[in-house]
């Protein structure tokens, strides 16, 4: 049966067949010189001759032909699919299933493309928002642009008189300003154990162990658009973020980006949260301020000089938890400060060492005096300096530091000598007093041996 299949098939395919016109020779010529490959082409014009397909009528136009000549790529294309698969299935029949594959692919690319286009357009849509309220609120006088929206006043509503604890649970606290601590994370610290220095007399006897200051910061965490799609980064970044504070017991406080208020570091021990700083009240001095201050951190970033804007639930949350710490362990408004503000670095004797909240921190919002107008004590009494990067990302917006550089210069001008040998005094009476200050954190038993360790740490760092 095979082998005479095979002979009918010779036959016909070797059997005379009438000539054709020259219209039609020069139509299916004009189609195969559509077609590169030499195998697909012979296999094209037997499958016009087996079959007598007829030429396409596109063909019979000069006009369409381009489109007759793609028609014939896939004719020639799926043909041969359907005759190679060896499938008793109609060739139409494989053109509309190979058609439909390629649509369905083609719409689960399409919707994919479509998904990640809306993404990136969502977080691109959040960024280029931040940078335009920053550009739209820089004034003409150079002011400082206004980085997180300003609160109203205390003026509204019934204030309780004192803030008390209202209700309390196994992992939380509520007090009657409607400040609530997340208590889950809670570790202990070391003692809080500092001595103050008075600018006239040096070092004072009291050893202090409760806080007497508030340190802001921004935690430098990765910062997720506050917008649906971004649940899982949000709740996971925040997470990672407290882990993090609580091993390494770097803040007293963490205010993540809807507002929850966690304690981390309980309130009477110290974290490590401050570094090298120098901060000052009046005649008092304050150079260990990881013991003397309580470091309250936002989930933000400071980056380029501009800090991230914190959520309006932070701003309420930060003022409550504010107004509670102050109460609670009378603290006073010019206490309040932030980390850019006090950081210093001994080995290149410039502040601003860590920048966060170096500008933009609403002062005014949290019912604190501006900061930022402050000469800052490091360069007041201990001729730190600062440098170009520094001053390009506060501009004017910390006039503090224009003035303290003013100030030294005329004191060294009064005393009729150089700055640099003003600077040289105020490096030598900065080491002797951080070696004192530290004293505190040691064992107090055997204090000359405390002292020269601690001058010992700092002579390290500084080399």
């Amino acid at each position: 049966m095979a082998e005479q299949n095979s002979i009918r098939w010779r036959d016909r395919y070797y059997a005379a067949r009438p000539a054709a016109t020259a219209r039609v020779s020069s139509v299916l010529a004009d189609a195969v010189s559509a077609i590169d490959s030499p195998v697909i082409k012979l296999r094209f014009l037997r499958d016009v001759i087996d079959h007598q397909r007829p030429i396409p009528h596109a063909f019979r136009y000069r006009i369409i032909r381009p489109l007759g000549r793609l028609f014939i790529r896939f004719v020639s294309f799926t043909g041969q699919f359907a005759r190679t698969t060896q499938h008793k299935i109609h060739t139409w029949f494989g053109r509309g299933l190979l058609i439909a594959v390629c649509g369905c692919t083609a719409i689960f690319v399409t919707t994919r493309l479509t998904d990640m286009e809306k993404l990136l357009n969502k977080h691109a849509t959040a960024i280029s928002t931040q940078a335009s309220n920053s550009k739209s609120s820089i004034s003409v006088e150079g002011a400082l642009p206004q980085i997180a929206e300003a609160l109203p006043t205390d003026t509204l509503g019934v204030t309780p008189t004192t803030i008390w604890l209202a209700d309390h649970g196994s992992n939380w606290e509520l007090y009657s300003n409607g400040l609530r601590i997340e208590t889950s994370y809670v570790v202990k610290g070391d003692p809080r154990n500092y001595r103050v220095h008075d600018v006239n007399s040096g070092l004072k006897p009291e050893l202090h162990t409760k806080p007497i200051g508030i340190l802001f910061h921004t935690s430098e965490s990765d910062v997720w658009p506050l917008d649906t799609g971004f649940e899982t980064q949000l709740r996971s970044t925040s997470e990672s973020l407290l882990e993090y504070v609580k091993r390494h017991r770097a803040y007293n406080y963490v205010i993540d980006r809807f507002g929850r208020v966690f304690r981390i570091v309980d309130d009477e021990t110290r974290a490590n949260h401050a570094g090298y700083g120098v901060w000052a009240n009046n005649d008092e001095v304050y150079l260990d301020l990881n013991s003397a201050f309580i470091g309250v951190s936002f989930e933000s970033r400071w980056d380029g000089g501009k800090t991230l804007p914190i959520t309006r639930a932070q701003l309420t949350a930060g003022r409550n938890l504010t107004h509670y710490l102050r109460q609670r362990f009378a603290i006073a408004p010019e206490m309040c400060v932030t980390h850019g503000l006090t950081s210093v670095s001994p080995k290149t004797y410039l502040i601003g060492f860590h920048k966060d909240w170096a500008r933009g921190f609403p002062f005014a919002a949290f019912g604190l005096p501006d900061q930022y107008a402050v000469t800052p004590p490091s360069m007041k009494l201990f001729g730190f300096g600062y440098d170009t990067e520094l001053s390009q990302a506060v501009g004017i917006g910390w006039p503090g530091f224009l003035s303290g550089k003013s100030a030294f210069a005329t004191e060294a001008a009064t005393r009729k000598m150089s700055a640099d040998a003003l600077r040289s005094e105020r490096r030598a009476l900065y080491l002797r007093w951080f070696g004192e200050a530290h004293v505190a954190n040691t064992d107090t038993n055997d204090s000359e041996l405390s002292l020269a360790d601690s001058r010992s740490e700092l002579s390290t760092h500084l080399h």
